[in-house]
């Protein structure tokens, strides 16, 4: 059970009760009939073939009140796509599957990318992009949440909870970002928010100087985390990250769009466990170590933005200000799991902290070689401006794959 403390300048909603989710839920139905609800599910074949994510549908089967459920199908051919829409029929609730690698959906793609306009990197931020798009070309609900498919620990309030901020019709917000302990068989996880990305937004604060956006940036309790909610105009001007840097991008983004009051997290759960990424010591371009690098460089490119000036002598300062204060965290964190009886392994933890120091060097030197690298997908306005019956073709892409199959 959380505290009350408001800490930052983003809104904090707490878990102070044990609330029935029955009676959340019939609150979401009534809210359902003023707003309606919907769900984007971003998933990789393999994970239908996962525990968690046939544990997640089992539970979605019983949710009541939303109007429309959207997956994203990643990495999937013809025979895989066709075993997705029978995995998925179990749904009650209206559902399309977006077969990304399919026919249709690749020359739209591909139209897209001759107008400069498609995600150039495969992976979620892609898969979700895409999703978003479709949920605004059928427009059939009003506010949306998003949440992985690799999450083992499911259950309905972690939905109920995370969208509520925007279903609510008395609430004014327009973005909710979910956040939980992540605590699970006893150990304490979630390495790269406790170890790189808070550290090194305080370090830069030491280095480049207070900011508004950093400010805002250090009041997320969990920033990494993949669970959002929103109303849907938000998604029309969204420009997100096709990379590792997809919920560093969506933050920074909706600190650019709107007031801080309009903003919140929520807390979603009380353990929380998913697939965890190795640390990838060896390769730049895989795990923990290539996700590292697209965060750090994601804050960089935010701050330039804003008129910081990045050199070498800074990115050095910046590695040595954050390894002082990461090996600070370290025993912070290794004195609050041992009140807690947790594990955590202090030899793995300043061996994680030495990669990611490393990596913020190598990110700066990254985005002092490609100063004119934009990692971001333009914003569906934009694209409808540009291609201007892209919903309807979208909407009629994912409709003939659908009835081609199921029929």
């Amino acid at each position: 059970m959380g505290d009350f403390y408001q800490n930052g300048i983003v809104t904090t909603l707490h878990k102070l009760s044990h609330r029935p989710i029955e009676e959340i839920e019939n609150e979401l139905v009534k809210f359902s009939k003023q707003r309606p609800l919907g769900l984007v599910l971003p998933s990789l074949y393999s994970e239908l073939e996962t525990k968690a994510l046939p544990d997640i549908i089992s539970k979605l089967k019983h949710v009541p009140y939303l109007s429309q459920i959207i997956i994203g199908l990643d990495r999937a051919d013809k025979e895989q796509y066709k075993q997705a829409l029978s995995f998925f029929t179990q749904l009650p609730q209206h559902h399309r599957v977006l077969w990304n690698d399919g026919p249709r959906l690749k020359a739209l793609d591909a139209e897209l990318k001759s107008h400069g306009l498609a995600p150039e990197q495969m992976g979620k931020g892609r898969n979700v992009w895409y999703c978003f798009g479709y949920a605004l070309a059928t427009n059939k609900v009003e506010s949306l949440a998003l949440h992985d498919c690799d999450i083992k620990t499911y259950d309905r309030e972690l939905l109920a909870r995370l969208i509520y901020p925007v279903a609510n019709p008395k609430f004014t917000y327009e973005f909710c970002k979910g956040y939980y302990s992540r605590v699970s068989d006893g150990t304490l996880n979630g390495r790269v928010s406790r170890l790189l990305v808070t550290p090194l937004i305080r370090a830069l604060t030491k280095v480049v100087g207070h900011s508004e956006y950093l400010d805002y940036m250090d009041s997320y309790r969990y920033p990494l985390a993949g669970e959002f909610s929103f109303r849907l105009d938000v998604l029309n001007d969204l420009r997100i990250p096709s990379d590792w840097g997809l919920e560093i991008g969506v933050l920074s983004e909706m600190n650019r769009n709107y007031a801080t009051n309009r903003l919140c997290q929520v807390d979603i759960a009380d353990i929380y466990d998913h697939k965890h990424q190795v640390l990838s010591e060896s390769d730049a371009t895989a795990g923990l170590s290539k996700m590292t690098i697209d965060i750090s460089k994601a804050l960089y490119r935010k701050l330039a933005t804003q008129g910081t000036v990045f050199d070498c002598g800074v990115f050095r300062s910046l590695k040595a200000t954050y390894y002082r204060i990461a090996l600070d965290f370290i025993d912070t964190y290794r004195n609050d799991a041992i009140i807690n009886g947790l594990d955590l392994d202090v030899h793995k933890e300043e061996q994680a902290v030495e990669l990611f120091a490393e990596n913020i060097i190598k990110a700066g030197n990254d985005f002092l070689d490609n100063p004119m690298e934009t990692p971001f997908v333009p914003s569906w306005n934009r694209v409808v401006n540009a291609v201007p019956d892209i919903f309807p073709r979208l909407i009629a892409a994912v409709e003939d794959d659908y009835q081609e199959f199921i029929g």
